[in-house]
């Protein structure tokens, strides 16, 4: 029940021209050219002809994919997915414990809740509040659960009222109404905000926050809310008044309210772009900008100001490291108070991930060389820190508050490669120590036999010497003779971290599956590279690979492939590499620069034309990961990580596949559209195409799509890295 901002916020107005002055105009910067592109049409995406052109390469791609072996694969996927065995994962709202659930026979899903002793007895009694399938079926819409924002009430009284999140086709687009949990049903002439992307926030029961598109100027270039409105209860949309309203060039801006009791306020975040944002507190009628750099990032909790630098700051002759983690006393700081409480400083092995706030504690969740470490600290004695001993290497453990109002009970949840996800509960006591072990609460099945396997980790030199890690899952008694069908995955962008986890899917489709390649049968190795772009060394670890150093994400990744081949692993007739949107870019590139590494790529929901992808659907927001491609300076770098620009006649392509989602509205399909038709009019074998018509940027609605989707990928891989059942053949 944290009620925080990590977000940012600014003056929402440009300062006025001083009366009486003339202003010169200023000219209108020169636009680097956009190269020819045959394939502009495909950027039409619900046009009748470009359907047309998608379902006629979905068709060849089935025709090619559904064998009788591939569907019983699949089936085994939709198994595991939809196993009643999963782990309930439960949120606590007063006295209840929230989930949402998803099997075979609620492939839309249950919103439901359980009380604790059930819970934890292992035999939940679920009160179902929504069945999503039967709201589909009652009004003819396939809609995809998104969330709730639930009001916390006055104190003594049970929790009532949430805004409930649909998409109409799994977009990040979602119709919100408002629901009574008490009677299980939306209310009655409630608050209903149409689908878009919104964001909002509850200031009462009859008040919301709301940032949507109010029409024409209400949305950022990026396509985001810019502003925060007061929608008050039986008021139409259209009347609601602006609050806070960011510049239009900004990613996106509003408000929210922490209702935390006790220190009850409003915050408005601008965020001006991926890693700067501003961040206001409403005083006496005003908004008072917190007052630190735009790279400073911000969250309130209770008395405390929060904050983590993304680069080095030096504050009153202090400086701090890029992602150190930082406290003072909120009223202390804005009184003009800046000594501050260092909590974490990283180092060249460790990086801060996330933390969370029991009722008397801070719980950080730190990586050490990919692998977890969970500190507690104890703000009442100095913020002093001890270690919680509960993290086995090459693992993951998160740790994070039940509730952070009422005691200090905390969740572990705790997983590997080989290890299926357990979760655990225990309770921090007066020192800060876990008052007893943690108990289990929960812990999966293992879905495939796990016993023949291990997890390596090891370390990559790139090409400007940076040692990378990397996470290999493969037989104990592996042959290092250079035949196996080795599976190579990566991300590299927007500081997010590649920990170990748990995938029944991965154990399934290639761990445990068996081929003669060179005359063994061989089962597949499966790694996972955390290459620079990620989060995995904290926000340094990030800025060495932004814009025009976008390369050393790619040389990484590559490094990791070429250090598999070097030690015996695989060659690249076995090798394929497999990436998702930004992971798309990644594997497009292994394509186009690296193709002599590689035997196979899957490319899914991926930015592939550099050129364009500031005008497709989110593109406009990713500007400070990637540059600006309509500045020719920065043009002149992006173009050198732009697929669908690096295509060249005469080139041995490995075989590829590249898949995406008509009701993306984050990446959008029409960048695989448009690679996947260039590579065909070029005449490139071996490629597939296949585009589901629903999913949003995930590619699937439900637990059947997810499981075409993951069996398809690796099918597709399987077959071309091992030749059997068919060769990968060409749409």
């Amino acid at each position: 029940m944290t009620s925080t901002t990590n977000a940012t916020v600014p003056a929402a107005t440009e300062p006025p021209t001083p009366s009486g002055a003339a202003s010169a105009p200023v000219p209108e910067p020169a636009l680097a050219p956009e190269p020819a592109d045959e394939f502009l049409w495909l950027e039409d995406i619900y046009g009748t002809e470009q359907l047309d052109w998608v379902r006629e390469r979905n068709a060849r791609t089935d025709e090619l994919l559904l064998t009788e072996d591939y569907l019983a694969l699949e089936g085994s996927v939709l198994e595991a997915l939809n196993s009643k065995d999963r782990i309930a994962f439960v949120s606590k709202r007063g006295d209840w414990y929230y989930n949402f659930w998803r099997d075979e026979e609620n492939p839309r899903g249950l919103w439901r809740r359980t009380d604790w002793d059930s819970y934890a007895a292992g035999t939940p009694s679920w009160e179902v509040l929504l069945d999503v399938d039967a709201l589909c079926a009652a009004e003819d819409t396939e809609w995809v659960w998104a969330g709730a924002s639930v009001l916390r009430p006055a104190e003594g009284d049970e929790y009532r009222l949430a805004m409930v999140a649909l998409s109409p086709d799994g977009g990040d687009a979602v119709a919100y109404r408002e629901f009574d949990l008490a009677a299980r049903a939306f209310v009655p002439g409630g608050f209903e905000i149409p689908t878009a992307k919104t964001r909002l926030s509850w200031l009462d029961a009859d008040t919301l926050y709301v940032g949507t598109d109010f029409g024409p100027g209400s949305l950022t270039t990026s396509s985001y809310p810019r502003s925060s409105r007061i929608l008050r209860r039986g008021m139409a949309l259209a009347d609601a008044e602006v609050y806070f309203e960011v510049p239009e060039d900004h990613q996106s801006g509003g408000a929210v309210h922490d209702s935390t009791p006790g220190f009850e306020r409003d915050v408005a975040f601008d965020i001006v772009d991926f890693y700067n944002s501003r961040s206001h507190l409403r005083v006496d009628g005003q908004w008072v900008h917190i007052d630190v750099p735009d790279d400073v990032s911000t969250s309130l909790h209770r008395q405390w100001l929060v904050l983590r630098p993304r680069t080095a700051w030096t504050v009153d002759g202090t400086t701090h490291a890029a992602g150190s983690l930082l406290a003072v006393e909120l009223q202390a700081y804005l009184a003009g108070e800046r000594t501050l409480h260092t909590l974490f400083t990283p180092d060249e092995r460790s990086a801060l991930q996330s933390w969370s706030w029991t009722e008397n504690f801070l719980l950080l969740n730190l990586l050490r060389d990919v692998s977890s470490t969970i500190l507690v600290l104890d703000p009442a004695k100095d913020w002093t820190a001890r270690e919680l001993d509960a993290c086995p290497p090459l693992h993951s453990v998160d740790a994070y508050a039940v509730d952070d109002e009422e005691g200090d009970d905390y969740w572990l949840i705790a997983t590997g490669y080989l290890t299926p996800s357990s979760v655990y509960r225990g309770t921090l006591g007066s020192t800060g120590a876990a008052d007893g072990a943690a108990a289990l609460v929960r812990a999966s099945p293992s879905f495939f036999d796990a016993e023949p396997y291990e997890v390596q980790q090891h370390f990559a030199a790139s090409a400007d010497g940076t040692k990378v890690p990397y996470f290999q899952i493969a037989a104990k008694d592996l042959v290092l003779d250079g035949g196996n069908p080795t599976l190579l995955y990566g991300y590299g962008g927007f500081e997010h971290s590649m920990t170990p986890a748990y995938s029944a899917a991965n154990g399934r489709t290639w761990l445990s599956r068996r081929a003669e390649v060179e005359g063994l049968e061989r089962g597949g190795v499966y790694v996972v590279a955390n290459i620079r772009g990620g989060g995995e060394y904290g926000p340094t670890w990030h800025h060495a690979a932004l814009q025009e150093n976008r390369h050393r994400a790619y040389e990484d990744f590559a490094a990791v492939a070429e250090d598999l081949i070097r030690r015996g692993v695989t060659r690249r007739e076995h090798l394929g590499c497999e990436g998702r949107s930004n992971g798309g870019l990644l594997v497009g590139n292994m394509l186009t620069h690296y193709p002599h590494i590689f035997g196979a790529v899957s490319c899914g929901v991926p930015l592939l034309d550099m050129r364009r992808y500031t005008k497709l659907s989110a593109g406009y927001s990713w500007i400070a990961e990637y540059g600006n491609p309509d500045v020719p300076e920065e043009w002149e770098f992006v173009q050198t990580f732009s697929p669908y620009h690096l295509l060249r006649d005469g080139v041995d392509y490995p075989a590829t596949f590249i898949w995406t989602a008509t009701s993306d509205d984050r990446v959008g399909p029409v960048q695989a559209r448009k690679m996947a038709a260039r590579m065909e009019a070029m005449g490139i074998p071996g490629l597939w195409f296949y585009e589901s018509l629903e999913g949003g940027h995930a590619g699937a609605t439900d637990n059947k799509q997810s499981a075409r989707l993951h069996t398809a990928s690796q099918e597709f891989l399987w077959r071309a890295l091992t030749g059997t059942t068919g060769a990968a053949g060409s749409i």
